[in-house]
């Protein structure tokens, strides 16, 4: 039986309160989706901030707002593992359109995978100054992707420490986002779940 959204979200906050602040997944399970056929791979936006997100960027000028690796250092990173890092280290990456090349190189085999590579969709600067850097962080922070590896979407939309209300307008609208993108829209949906970190999904109505 599928709860409505402010219901599950009580629910949900009647587990242990843990030492961390949880994070609420979105899980959209997909029925007649050929995952090779309609791979999605795109970016949606969400009406509120979930986090601050950390942001490198593959650009040649020093920037106060983030950091930076310019073409100069890319050859130290033919040791994978110092990619890996990176991986771990960054939620988004950026690159100038001159260092898209050598970012693919350098980078893609390890950044493609973690679905972590600068896009011409969102990650493309053009003017390398602290303004247009701020203008793309404010971007970034309030963008998803949703790439689908499976025959189910899960999403970060949320944290326990936000309000009901905030969790709710993110769910909604990334789950009217992702109905968008799907080839016969409801009819590829099998069922939503919100879920808490450490908690066991929800089946929800929205």
């Amino acid at each position: 039986m599928a709860m409505k959204l402010d219901k599950a979200i009580e629910e949900l906050r009647k587990n242990k309160q843990r030492k961390f602040d949880e994070t609420i997944d979105l899980i959209v399970n997909l029925r007649k989706f050929d995952i090779k056929r309609n791979n999605i791979n795109t970016f949606i936006t969400l009406p509120n901030k979930i986090k601050e997100k950390r942001v490198c960027g593959f650009i040649e000028a020093k920037s106060s707002l983030i950091d930076t690796i310019p073409k100069v250092s890319f050859a130290k990173y033919k040791d994978k593992k110092l990619i890996k890092n990176l991986v771990k280290k960054y939620d988004f990456f950026i690159s100038s359109g001159a260092n898209m090349p050598p970012v693919a190189t350098t980078f893609g085999r390890v950044l493609g995978p973690a679905g972590k590579m600068p896009s011409p969709k969102l990650g493309i600067i053009i003017n390398e100054n602290d303004a247009e850097i701020k203008k793309l962080i404010d971007k970034v922070n309030l963008v998803i992707r949703i790439q689908t590896k499976e025959p189910s979407i899960k999403i970060a939309i949320g944290k326990s420490s936000m309000k009901d209300s905030v969790i709710i307008e993110n769910i909604q609208s990334a789950y009217n986002s992702i109905l968008n993108e799907l080839p016969n829209k409801k009819e590829n949906v099998k069922s939503v779940m919100i879920k808490l970190t450490m908690t066991k999904p929800i089946k929800v109505e929205i």
